[in-house]
């Protein structure tokens, strides 16, 4: 029997598909997901032969993972709380009478930092050996280390080598002694791992140590500084200042260095250095001295006609933050549509002759507080 020319393409395509191998594809083809979510892989068919058997694979690995699992007909790979070592290549495979054909997709895992620190500690070193810490930190994606000293602001020199971050002391020194945190930093967290160094003193060596390391004062106040050292024969303890002489009002009396009426200028890192027959060894304090605002407005005395704009600016010395109010002598309101800025602006568009008075501006920060004024004079 003769068929029609459709019959005829109906049958070819009837016949090609049910020669074919499988065509198939991966969705989503790359997904990235945090450690402890649930994601899935969907494998589409479109098109081959019938029946079509759909397997999972990872690559370079006999099975999947634990926490993998297929649905009924092997088209969807689901991990369930997701893990680190879920990340790599996923392929479905895809296979009937005519042949067999794959598709792959890719799993990243983004995890929060992980660090490990060598030696653990404590490190017991003695005076003028050397030491070494080294940090190690995994995550996705890949932290930023750094190292700090527990209870210092002093920033340290580090080594990086092949991943890795350390302090190296070539000869350690009394005042090395201490807690040591290395941090590790991503977007997806932050790990610190702490290891303590102690230095072992020998036998009558200076060992010199301050009363604190890190100290906050107002200016105009008087300061003490304590050191104390411990060694055979007992050491000679002098006090200096980091790239700078002592300040001028100073006393040093059994180890205390007394500075009165401080300023901002003496702030900076106090060095104690006790000193014996057998070396010497130093301990450091660290002082900021904060100032309360010192208030000035520019110009002080304006001269506007009426219709013209005002502008003044309030500017202070002192310890940051600082905050700038503006108001007027005799409690009356500011111009209508004025606007101040947090940076201690004063501007009104359009005066008024109603507008002349004096303005004052308040600088107020968490030690203290200081006045300006600016006088502003308008004709009609």
């Amino acid at each position: 029997m003769d068929l029609s020319p459709a019959a005829l393409i109906l049958c070819s395509l009837l016949c090609s598909v049910s020669g074919q191998a499988p065509v198939i594809s991966v969705e989503p083809r790359a997904v990235t997901v945090r450690q402890g979510e649930s994601v899935s892989l969907r494998c589409k068919v479109g098109s081959g032969a019938r029946p079509i058997q759909l397997e999972w694979r990872r690559a370079n690995s006999p099975a999947l993972p634990d926490n993998a699992k297929t649905g009924p007909d092997g088209s969807v790979l689901t991990f369930v709380s997701s893990k680190p070592g879920n990340q790599g290549q996923y392929t479905c495979v895809a296979s009937n009478s005519a042949g067999r054909s794959s598709a792959t997709a890719v799993l990243s895992v983004k995890y929060p930092p992980k660090v490990r620190v060598t030696p653990a500690g404590p490190l017991h070193v003695k005076i003028g050996d050397p030491a070494s810490v080294v940090c190690r930190a995994t995550g996705r994606p890949r932290p930023d280390i750094s190292w700090k000293r527990q209870g210092s602001t002093l920033q340290l020199f580090t080594t990086e080598s092949d991943g890795a971050n350390g302090i190296q002391w070539a000869a350690v020194r009394p005042e090395d002694a201490g807690v040591y945190i290395c941090q590790a930093e991503s977007t997806e967290g932050v790990t610190d791992v702490k290891v303590e160094l102690i230095v072992e003193a020998g036998p009558g060596v200076p060992v010199a140590k301050v009363s604190t390391t890190e100290m906050t004062v107002v200016e105009g106040h008087s300061v003490t500084m304590s050191c104390q050292a411990s060694g055979s024969p007992p050491p000679d303890i002098t006090w200096s200042k980091l790239r700078a002489p002592l300040p001028w009002k100073h006393s040093v009396s059994g180890g205390v260095l007394t500075l009165s009426s401080v300023g901002r200028q003496d702030s900076g890192q106090y060095i104690c250095n006790a000193t014996n027959i057998h070396g010497y060894s130093e301990a450091y304090t660290q002082m900021e001295v904060e100032t309360p605002p010192y208030a000035t407005c520019m110009p002080d005395h304006v001269r506007l006609k009426a219709g013209e704009a005002l502008q003044l600016q309030c500017l202070a010395h002192g310890t940051h933050p600082i905050e700038f109010v503006w108001s007027r002598a005799s409690r009356a309101r500011l111009p209508a549509g004025s606007m101040t800025t947090k940076d201690g602006k004063l501007y009104v568009a359009h005066v008024q002759v109603s507008d002349s008075g004096t303005y004052t501006c308040v600088a107020t920060n968490h030690i203290g507080s200081s006045e300006a004024v600016a006088r502003v004079n308008i004709k009609a």
